[in-house]
């Protein structure tokens, strides 16, 4: 019997619309090494590691009627160099260039008839550097059995370890009558299957928060905060099908010091850069802005799953198995930057005594880049609940603090691409990695025409909060 969607894989698949495609990416740029950075090499690359992740030479099919949710079959067709595409700018191509087709290439939905996901190497980049652009949809990585295609093609040093036996060979595509009859036993064995399968996309997505992505962090408080809609926002507003994307580089350390002088954790330093940054983005729009005004952020964090851990049966996992979505308003109304630090590192507090948030030193620990992977789990955890209660997803994961390699060139910055939820013009994904913070800004591409200030305004808040640091 073919392997059935999972009732939340299913449901993004249901839910996609044009102005909300629901794939995950991620922008990865590399110095080129003297052997160059190769289309061959990094096709032959991913060949070699599709045996670590099966999942991505299979499709989705439907199931005739949807008396059932779709099934995961074996392409036949299956063909690499259809999903690992190359492209170039006009050399010297600049960052603005590359970020402007990022924006194309997230704007387009995945071609649901194939495996979803594709990968873009990017030639003619300025200063000898070639970018690695990943696109994976959110049906696809569940952190356990499947993760992100990015997170198996880098390696720990320039040598590439041998490739491992792989004599795949597809498995004969189930019939129309095979996927009804296999429908059939499981109604029969699980009648409710049945009827969970006849309802709507979107009370299915809702059944789902509960069954899947279990309790939001920091039960109480975060109860306390959903009661109540999301505050008005202009990030708030019917979305386009076409997005604009932006990027921000810091540097750990100054996070560092900031956490050292004021308390709390990294992760609330960046939630107050973020605040600072918000907070004048709406000043330079001429929004009003009082004492009481925040935007409410749905922010994703990896927590504790013993038993998807120890279910995993060798396939590749993630520590902690498992993402919750937590819920913070952020003070963008309170001038003082220390002061919103405070304030963010009061409403995070909940989730670190709940004993069950992962720490940034364990995440990091996963065999490969796990960034890639957890930024999607993020998102499928933010898409799992009403866009009515929150205003923007921002993911923030801790990446290694040591160079990583594909092919042998050396991965100098990686940006996340988060996805649009309906109605949200801004998703913003944060990755540490190799001494640098990262900000990967994805935004709809008319309501956010100025993300780009908003990129550099991030960079001026952190600024901010790194001069209020003595000695």
């Amino acid at each position: 019997m073919a392997d059935r969607l999972s009732a939340l894989d299913a449901s993004f698949l249901y839910l996609e619309e044009p102005t909300t495609p629901m794939h995950v990416g991620g922008v990865a740029v590399f110095q080129r090494p003297r052997a160059d950075f190769a289309y061959d090499r990094l096709v032959e690359l991913v060949e070699q590691r599709l045996t670590l992740v099966p999942r991505y030479r299979q499709k989705v099919v439907p199931v005739p009627g949807r008396l059932a949710r779709p099934v995961w079959v074996d392409d036949p067709d299956f063909d690499v160099t259809y999903h690992v595409r190359r492209s170039a700018l006009p050399r010297p191509g600049s960052d603005r260039q590359l970020h402007e087709l990022v924006a194309r290439l997230m704007s387009r939905p995945l071609d649901h008839a194939r495996p979803l996901w594709e990968i873009y190497l990017v030639e003619g980049l300025a200063k000898n550097r070639t970018a690695v652009i990943t696109k994976t949809h959110q049906a696809l990585v569940d952190g356990v059995g499947t993760i992100d295609i990015a997170q198996v093609i880098l390696d720990s040093s320039p040598a590439t370890p041998p490739p491992a036996e792989d004599l795949w060979m597809p498995q004969p595509q189930p019939s129309a009558l095979q996927l009804v009859a296999d429908a059939v036993t499981d109604a029969v064995q699980r009648p409710g299957e049945l009827v969970e399968n006849v309802r709507s996309a979107a009370m299915d997505a809702a059944t789902t928060v509960r069954k899947v992505v279990g309790a939001v962090g920091g039960v109480a408080s975060a109860l306390r905060t959903a009661a109540r809609p999301a505050p008005d926002s202009p990030l708030n507003v019917r979305i386009s099908p076409q997005r604009r994307f932006a990027v921000a580089r810091t540097r750990l350390d100054d996070y560092r010091a900031v956490r050292a002088a004021h308390g709390g954790t990294v992760n609330d330093v960046v939630l107050a850069v973020l605040s600072g940054a918000l907070r004048n983005w709406l000043l330079s729009r001429g929004e009003a802005v009082t004492a009481r005004t925040t935007i409410r952020a749905m922010a994703p964090m990896s927590v504790r799953d013993t038993e998807a851990a120890a279910g995993t049966g060798g396939r590749p996992a993630l520590v902690g198995g498992r993402v919750s979505a937590y819920l913070v308003d952020l003070p963008v109304g309170e001038p003082n930057p220390v002061v919103r630090l405070h304030h963010v590192s009061h409403a995070m507090r909940a989730h670190q005594e709940s004993g069950q948030s992962v720490a940034a030193d364990a995440l990091v620990r996963v065999s490969g880049f796990a960034p890639p992977t957890l930024h999607a789990l993020g998102a499928r955890a933010a898409n799992s609940f009403s866009r009515r209660i929150f205003n923007l997803v921002v993911t923030n994961v801790p990446g290694p603090q040591v160079p990583l390699y594909a092919t042998g060139a050396r991965m100098v910055e990686m940006f996340p691409v988060v996805p649009l939820a309906k109605n949200q013009a801004l998703a913003i994904g944060v990755t540490s990695y190799d001494g640098g913070v990262y900000y990967g800004l994805n935004a709809d591409r008319d309501a956010m025409s100025d993300v780009d200030v908003l990129a550099g305004m991030v960079q001026e808040s952190v600024e901010e909060l790194v001069g209020t640091v003595s000695g």
